[in-house]
């Protein structure tokens, strides 16, 4: 669109704008009265985007105030990552993936770290927080990582009857990340696409699959940071040459 002004006394016409300055100098014009009809869609985007930079930022300080569960990347494609895991200790309970922790799952887990365990011991929340969605086998979970700290000197024992504490097996996994908020549908189109990247370099995963969420619940959705793990068959289970696969 041309650039329109109302003329006034020593505005210069024709200017050009070169630099990011000059358009923020515009913008900040504007907040004292000169009135310019155009140009002030892109103070918005400004605005907007220096918003969008803060809200990232936050995030990601967010996230670094918490130990995370370790892994080494192996192989990465895209948003697609092969990942060794080391053996987790994490607090445990029942949890319907879909309720996303308002079955009262996450409180249960919550109150755990919080003191309500034999020792009163007060834990640190941790990074991701794991979810096994339901199957027709068994029901879901969704776990807190211990911290490595803890995990060492022995977790203390729920006092709740619905928490436990229970190993998680490392291993290599097939990770997919993703923004936004997680549901069953999107977690399971994810799941979709990753099956087909394994699939395309003939790596054997399990049926079963994880989802992890790295971020409080009043982050916003574009910020999220969400994953679906699944984990592969050792490489003896996996089909060769001079082995075809079980029938």
């Amino acid at each position: 669109m041309d650039i329109q002004r109302v003329a006034q006394p020593g505005y210069r016409t024709g200017r050009q704008y070169t630099t990011v300055y000059d358009h923020w100098s515009e913008c900040f014009q504007i907040t004292k009265g000169e009135i310019i009809v155009s140009k002030r869609t892109f103070c918005l985007w400004g605005i907007g985007g220096l918003v969008a930079l803060g809200a990232l930022a936050w995030s990601a300080t967010a996230r670094a105030g918490y130990e995370s569960a370790p892994y080494e990347v192996i192989e990465s494609d895209g948003n697609i990552e092969i990942r060794e895991y080391p053996d987790l200790v994490l607090a445990s309970t029942e949890a319907r993936f879909e309720a996303r922790g308002n079955d009262g799952s996450f409180m249960r887990l919550f109150r755990y770290i919080s003191g309500n365990n034999e020792s009163g011991q007060k834990i640190e929340m941790t990074t991701p927080v794991f979810m096994e969605p339901d199957s027709p086998e068994s029901k879901g979970r969704m776990g807190f990582v211990m911290p490595q700290q803890i995990a060492d000197a022995g977790a203390p024992a729920p006092k709740a009857s619905d928490v436990a504490i229970r190993k998680r097996a490392g291993g290599r996994f097939a990770v997919i990340r993703f923004s936004g908020v997680m549901n069953a549908k999107k977690a399971e189109a994810q799941e979709v696409k990753l099956r087909e990247w394994l699939k395309a370099r003939d790596l054997q995963g399990e049926e079963t699959s994880e989802r992890a969420g790295y971020d409080p619940p009043f982050t916003p959705g574009p910020l999220r940071r969400n994953e679906v793990l699944i984990r592969l068959k050792p490489e003896t289970d996996a089909p060769t040459p001079d082995r075809p696969a079980d029938n």
